[in-house]
């Protein structure tokens, strides 16, 4: 695509109507129905209480929570995909989209991708064909390049608003795991999110997720997941799987100005290695501790937050040429993207009885487990909490997806098996020792 500064009134005058034409059948309401239980207060449990008032008052019912997003018909046979935060929900859930022309149609969850806080849906249209949006390369964007932002904000109906990219590759944002967002102008409000930001030629470059906001309304900084995720996310779905990553088998983190001059380098650009995995891709490549990673295929990598949305993007199958620094020199050295092995074997597990970590579910840490939970602890072992359910023991401790446990009464704790050991043990007391964001926090709970 050509770009070309308006030179005179007339090119000023000129309209977006063509490409809202084009891109604005392809963007749809989703409509969100969650069922789910109302909480009761411990005074219905009560003999005394319940006498007065009957033993059907405070009785748990079901209450319907509605919640309302926008998506993008990305595929023919009716293929959505929107955010994850749009659709997600504790309980059971009815999902509606709602196009643009007025039809209305029941959807299926087909892929849900926290991570990237995309979810994939599937319209039930017996074999109707629907209008779809293409993507663009969205590497190909530029600060300053006209974009438009097509949703349905506050549920008021399909809204049109204009902008420029105001900044690329965001990765201070802290929306989702993986951070490289479009920056743009363009105003988003709430309802906004899941709709299309499409370029000049009415191709998706992005999928609004959020604004940054005092008031909950547009200050004119929105943020937009890239079309070249979007498209991953979109082709795992449609291949019937789960999103898989590639492994870089090891650890990062970011440059400071300090740790930079020391270094020898300029700026404080690029991915510093703190671990190497013994088994990963990078070791067979040839990255050391110390080693700063500052290009990926020919683009500069400013942080480690841009160089896993690379990884991310350049998808499992294929080589890749990283430019490193160490010891005041650089090169460059070739590394394949390959899937993350599960060594060793996660043995999942729900634990339940008279201990703390009742009603959760834990396995074995592997290359596999950290990519699935969005963990940077590559190279590390031991035990960590895949899930949590409401009101247990375990949701009461504190306890969260992603939390290593590493000790319980004073024994450290390697594996699934050596953990259920442990808990079978009867104590008046537990002692824990549970790690969390690289901190370890100990615990003493009663028996």
């Amino acid at each position: 695509m050509t770009r070309v500064v308006p030179k005179s009134a007339a090119a000023i005058k000129q309209s977006f109507a063509p490409v809202v034409k084009q891109a604005a059948p392809t963007v749809v309401n989703v409509y969100v129905r969650h069922k789910v239980q109302q909480s009761v207060s411990p005074l219905f449990n009560d003999p005394f209480f319940r006498r007065f008032f009957g033993h059907q008052f405070g009785v748990p019912r079901e209450r319907i929570q509605n919640s309302l997003g926008s998506g993008v018909l990305v595929d023919a046979e009716g293929v959505v995909v929107t955010n994850y935060h749009v659709i997600r929900s504790g309980g059971e859930s009815e999902i509606t989209v709602a196009l643009n022309d007025g039809r209305e149609f029941p959807a299926t969850l087909i892929l849900k991708d926290e991570q990237t806080d995309l979810a994939v849906l599937r319209l039930e249209g017996n074999g109707a064909r629907f209008p779809a949006i293409q993507f663009a390369n969205s590497d190909g964007l530029e600060v300053g390049d006209l974009v438009l932002a097509i949703g349905d904000p506050f549920g008021v109906g399909q809204t049109v608003t204009s902008g420029i990219v105001s900044a690329l590759a965001r990765t201070k944002v802290g929306i989702s795991d993986y951070q490289f967002f479009i920056q743009t102008d363009a105003a988003i409000n709430p309802g906004n999110s899941g709709g299309a930001l499409v370029d000049m030629d009415g191709q998706l470059v992005g999928i609004n997720t959020a604004i940054f906001s005092k008031s909950g309304g547009s200050h004119g900084i929105g943020f937009a997941i890239p079309s070249n995720m979007v498209r991953v996310v979109v082709q795992s779905a449609l291949k019937g799987g789960k999103v898989q990553r590639p492994w870089l088998g090891a650890s990062l983190q970011p440059l400071t100005s300090d740790l930079a001059e020391s270094l020898g380098l300029d700026r404080p650009a690029g991915a510093m290695v703190t671990r190497v995995h013994a088994r990963g891709p990078a070791k067979g490549a040839g990255l050391q501790v110390g080693d700063v990673i500052v290009s990926f295929d020919g683009k500069d990598i400013q942080d480690p937050e841009a160089l896993q949305y690379r990884f991310v993007t350049k998808g499992i199958g294929s080589t890749v040429e990283l430019g490193l620094y160490r010891n005041g020199k650089r090169f460059r050295t070739t590394i394949a993207t390959v899937v993350p092995i599960e060594d060793p074997p996660r043995n999942e597990q729900d634990l339940t009885g008279a201990n703390p970590f009742s009603g959760s579910r834990v396995a074995n840490l592997s290359p596999a487990v950290s990519a699935e939970l969005g963990l940077d602890n590559d190279g590390l072992t031991g035990v960590v909490v895949m899930n949590v359910e409401r009101r247990s023991n375990a949701d009461r401790l504190g306890l969260r997806p992603g939390d290593l446990i590493v000790g319980v009464n004073d024994r450290e704790i390697e594996s699934v098996k050596q953990l259920t050991d442990v808990l079978q043990v009867p104590t008046g007391h537990w002692r824990l020792a549970i790690e969390r964001g690289g901190k370890v926090f100990d615990l003493t709970v009663r028996g």
